[in-house]
């Protein structure tokens, strides 16, 4: 077994009115919100598959399947836990992650710090271990016309033995 493994992980959500908007653990106000099955937090998502795919588990779709109703409007934060919990039983901890928001709008740079406070508390890792970095598409495809919102994240995990 490798003692360092690296995941990458992606995510989508269609952007509607009606609906909050959770990035990263952290409600940012927004007319919009992301839809899903869950809170639709893309970013918590991308991060949750980046982890699970570091050690072939699957997607959160496996884990926690949009037809099963026990995660209908989930806070994406407890299944982030349970990501974490997965890679424990392994035998495997994070050790940092990289992330990318896209996204037109809102400006997201007030609640980076908030974000990468919440997912570290969640991972059991220092702030300067997470790192979330945001780009618009320039008004370009979907998300430039605000219609969606993307999340792209890596992991490094390693061995806790």
């Amino acid at each position: 077994m490798a003692k360092i493994r690296i995941g990458q992980g992606i995510d989508f959500h269609q952007l509607t009115e009606g609906r909050d908007f959770w990035l990263g653990g952290v409600l940012v106000p927004h007319h919009k919100g992301a839809l899903g099955h869950s809170d639709a937090d893309v970013l918590l998502h991308a991060i949750c598959d980046a982890m699970l795919g570091a050690l072939s588990l699957g997607d959160i779709g496996v884990h926690f399947p949009d037809t099963d109703n026990t995660y209908k409007n989930i806070d994406s934060k407890l299944l982030l836990a349970r990501c974490a919990e997965l890679i424990a039983e392994k035998g495997y901890q994070v050790v940092n992650i990289d992330s990318t928001l896209c996204l037109q709008a809102p400006k997201i740079k007030p609640y980076v710090p908030q974000m990468r406070e919440a997912i570290a508390g969640i991972l059991h890792l220092t702030v300067d271990d997470v790192s979330i970095k945001a780009t618009t598409t320039e008004k370009l495809g979907f998300v430039g016309r605000e219609e969606g919102v993307v999340a792209l994240a890596s992991v490094l995990l390693e061995a806790s033995v």
